[in-house]
């Protein structure tokens, strides 16, 4: 898969992460990018910017954010490219939904059907920024995943 298309789904993503509220007045800027796992003889594991995935590479995505203006906390939302599963996020503190963005919960907790939901199952994910946080000014949100 090409690099531009995943990002072309990135984008729309970001710019519907940030609450309606922040989009009449712009307060928070996102930017992010997108590393392919590879394994090296005698160097172990590097990340490296992703040009073209393959089927089974785990790739990380780092969305990083900063305040513009305004206090507060917000939330990031963002949508899994359906190239990819999730896998894990660097801190677990997101929620996922399975079903397009309509419900919330932590993954081990959520139900398709009758079985429990799987990283498979994953349409987006969300990070509540806390107020202290977001006084910092700026951070990242960084997650992997596994290209289908």
């Amino acid at each position: 898969m090409k690099l531009r298309r995943s990002l072309a789904g990135l984008s729309l993503a970001l710019a519907l992460a940030v609450p309606a509220t922040t989009l009449a007045a712009p307060l928070i800027a996102l930017d992010s990018a997108v590393f392919v796992e590879r394994i090296k003889p005698g160097k172990g594991r590097l990340l490296q910017p992703a040009a073209t995935f393959r089927r089974g590479d785990r790739v990380v995505y780092v969305v990083s954010w900063v305040r513009k203006s305004g206090a507060g906390s917000f939330t990031v939302t963002y949508a899994v490219p359906r190239a990819v599963y999730f896998q894990g996020s660097a801190d677990g503190s997101e929620q996922v939904s399975i079903d397009g963005g309509k419900h919330w919960g932590k993954l081990d907790q959520m139900r398709a059907g009758t079985r429990l939901a799987t990283p498979e199952d994953v349409t987006h994910l969300r990070w509540q920024i806390s107020a202290g946080d977001a006084a910092r000014g700026s951070g990242e949100i960084a997650y992997s995943a596994i290209v289908r």
